[in-house]
């Protein structure tokens, strides 16, 4: 006996509008009960359909208008070894136009998301959080075959899940369906506030949105916050992506997870993707002409700026609307994994700008997803960056930390990038930063700091580190705040290096003063080693500094060209030597006279001139000492690595010190910032014997006056606290290296 499962007519036209929030429990097959528990009631929703029939196994049965576009069928169950079940079955259906199509039902099929991810999720505590959420591409086998029904074939769909707990109802809209989700009704499973929906046939590369009925009432179109791909730029569209990349850094992977990057030479090489070079159109090309250049110049690791999708090319990646997608400008999730593969491959470790501390206000992205401040804090006081017109993060909702807890593992996990360089960190640090009095109200204990963004990047460090051994998280924090660098279980952030914007600083500003004058700045050239061992610093000469008028490393340099060289050339000796790990921007190592304008590119040519070719050497010979010389970098965290030998010959303007390995390595420095070379300069040594020169800035291959060193021997007599001393020249604006020859 057959009788169709009754539902009521409200919810029948909530359905037909697709405005339901449980479209699933009218839709799709269902089984009678009591005496007509042999029979399917299927209902499917086609608002433009001529005829709709339902095919299974036995044969074709005509569905008839129900309401408003949907059409109900009653069909045979099958025998299972339970008692009766829903059959295999497609769907025909005949258009107005006359064409004619067979497909399978969204609405015959599971959640594609457990109840175990849901409740890891609500509590904040879903480390792989992309597994469950976004758009997933998945295959099932059924006995029906294909989508269409063709045997043999595996079912092919994509699962879609997004976080809208305000929203009314939420439909799946794409080229797919001609941008009408009628048909594409999602579910909201439980009180998750997750809604839910597998389509059969979307197929990988499709541009898809979320269709969402909002807290107010009105409909919104949205991209994807878990997209893993999005449409170039200005559109707006997310992307279905199905990585079909074979992984060829197993090796590299191994020896990541038992090494401690923090204690080995870290010397970083910092890339805008977008403007290295006018002639890379995509990553697999940037591969190709980057990996062998770092290679050429011996950087250990790459750090990009942010490649998560961002929609305003002047914000250089650092206004991200897509967290979980590759900036698609230069290509796909597949093409930035074969970049990161090449740079393993060559030995070279990648690390990736990462930006939780804002998003921007544009309307098809985070803010106001579901008609609320969803991912935004809704605190007008706490939820927007007076400077730079976008929202913070709501920090304190358990939702809104798993998103971002999980994307920091997300880019270390699924792209096997190596670390991550967190932009802004002072930004979320602080309820009053950028604020003035009335801007901002104190946390519950009366203090400015926020309690709740802290415990975030605490979580998020703490996260990236269990689950990915042998990474590295970075912070670029401009304030003092105490112990950024400090193991979260002693009260730290837990972050592994901190950009030292305090030395950054203090160089440049001492490096621009003419070097007459530097006699009176002496102290911005040493204050560093007060606080060198406050934190793991990093040393960086970033894009801030070349960028909006500052002017290029070049350009920063008093005097004429040659001063102006070798200042380049003492800068960056200078930074390789001084404790801490190194970073420096592209453009720097070639001495361009121009600043770096993100539409343009490096300023190749200039590489036709020796000057410039000099620097360049330069640095590729600096990165091999330095990688070579455990104490350069063996002990950069402790005092026990660094010893003035003169700090206080500001008339020189000459410092001296020794960097020592933890095996008892030693390098002594001797740096000239004056104009001048001095003959005959006294230099403290810690021990006797012979010296020998192994680098100066001087040397004319850089493009110096190759002033050089040679037969250096320690004389006996106490000066300046040594019992050992030497007589050399030291270059103007030059840098000499020394290690005991025996």
């Amino acid at each position: 006996m057959q009788a169709i499962v009754p539902v009521n007519d409200d919810q029948l036209d909530a359905v037909s509008k697709a405005a339901f929030y449980n479209p699933h429990q009218i839709l799709g097959a269902h089984l009678s009960e009591g005496q007509y528990a042999d029979s399917v009631t299927i209902r499917v929703l086609r608002p433009h359909a001529k005829s709709v029939g339902i095919i299974t196994a036995d044969g074709e049965t005509e569905a008839v208008p129900e309401h408003n576009g949907i059409f109900v069928a009653v069909v045979p169950a099958v025998a299972g070894k339970d008692g009766p079940t829903v059959p295999s079955y497609r769907i025909r259906t005949e258009n107005e136009d006359g064409s004619v199509r067979v497909g399978d039902d969204p609405y015959r099929y599971l959640p594609t998301v457990g109840d175990m991810d849901l409740y890891l999720f609500g509590e904040g505590r879903h480390e792989r959080l992309w597994e469950a959420m976004g758009a997933r591409v998945k295959r099932y086998d059924d006995p029906m075959g294909g989508n269409d029904g063709t045997p043999g074939q595996q079912v092919i769909g994509t699962a879609f899940t997004v976080w809208a707990p305000n929203a009314h109802a939420v439909r799946v809209v794409g080229d797919f369906n001609h941008w009408d989700g009628t048909e594409y009704a999602m579910r909201e499973l439980g009180s998750s506030g997750v809604w839910e929906l597998f389509i059969p046939g979307v197929q990988p590369g499709e541009i898809y949105k979320f269709h969402i009925l909002n807290a107010y009432n009105n409909w919104e179109m949205k991209a994807d916050p878990m997209e893993r791909s999005h449409e170039i730029p200005p559109r707006t569209g997310s992307i279905v992506v199905d990585s079909t990349h074979e992984w060829e850094d197993a090796d590299w992977m191994a020896r990541r997870a038992q090494r401690d990057p923090h204690q080995g030479p870290v010397s970083i090489y910092e890339v805008h993707a977008n403007s290295w070079r006018k002639d890379v159109h995509n990553y697999r090309e940037l591969a190709d002409q980057l990996v062998p250049y770092v290679q050429k110049l011996g950087y250990t690791h790459v750090e990009f700026m942010p490649l998560a999708e961002y929609p305003f090319a002047g914000s250089w990646g650092y206004q991200v609307t897509g967290y979980y997608g590759v900036d698609s400008r230069l290509g796909g999730p597949d093409d930035f994994k074969y970049l990161v593969d090449r740079m393993h491959e060559a030995g070279i470790g990648v690390i990736m700008d990462w930006v939780p501390a804002h998003f921007p206000k544009d309307a098809f992205a985070l803010g106001r997803f579901d008609g609320t401040p969803l991912y935004e804090d809704p605190d007008p006081l706490r939820g927007e960056h007076p400077d730079w017109g976008t929202y913070i993060f709501n920090f304190g909702r358990r939702e809104v930390r798993n998103f971002l807890v999980a994307n920091a593992c997300f880019w270390l996990d699924e792209y096997h990038v190596d670390g991550l360089r967190v932009d802004a960190v002072s930004s979320m640090l602080y309820l009053d930063y950028s604020r003035d009095a009335g801007q901002w109200h104190p946390n519950k204990f009366g203090g400015r700091e926020n309690l709740e963004a802290i415990d975030f990047i605490k979580e998020a460090n703490a996260t990236a580190y269990k689950n990915n051994p042998g990474i590295m998280m970075i912070a670029e924090e401009s304030t003092a705040y105490p112990g950024v660098t400090a193991p979260t279980d002693q009260g730290g952030l837990g972050y592994g290096l901190k950009w030292n914007m305090g030395w950054m600083h203090d160089t440049l500003e001492y490096l621009h003063e003419q070097p007459i004058n530097r006699k009176w700045h002496h102290d911005e050239i040493t204050f560093s080693m007060v606080y060198a061992y406050s934190e793991h610093y990093v040393l960086p000469i970033s894009h801030d500094e070349v960028v909006y008028g500052k002017g290029s490393l070049f350009g920063k340099m008093p005097g004429d060209d040659w001063q102006r060289y070798a200042g380049v050339r003492l800068l960056f000796a200078y930074q390789w030597a001084h404790p801490g790990k190194n970073l420096s921007f592209m453009g720097n190592e070639l001495a361009q006279y121009g600043e770096w304008d993100y539409n343009g590119q490096l300023d190749w040519d200039c590489l036709n001139w020796p000057d410039h070719r000099g620097v360049q050497d330069l640095v590729s010979d600096l990165n091999a000492l330095y990688k070579a010389s455990p104490a350069l970098w063996s002990q950069d965290f402790t005092p026990d690595g660094f010893q003035w030998l003169t700090s206080d010959d500001s008339d020189h303007n000459t410092l001296s010190f020794e960097r020592i390995g933890k095996d008892g390595e030693q390098m002594v420095v001797v740096a000239n910032f004056s104009g001048s070379a001095w003959q005959d300069y006294q230099v403290p040594l810690p021990k006797g014997g012979r010296w020998k020169e192994v680098l100066t800035t001087d040397d004319a291959k850089y493009g110096g006056s190759d002033i050089h060193n040679t037969d250096i021997q320690a004389d006996a007599g106490a000066y300046h606290s040594r019992d050992w001393s030497t007589r050399i020249t030291v270059p103007a604006l030059g840098v000499v290296f020394l290690v005991p020859q025996d």
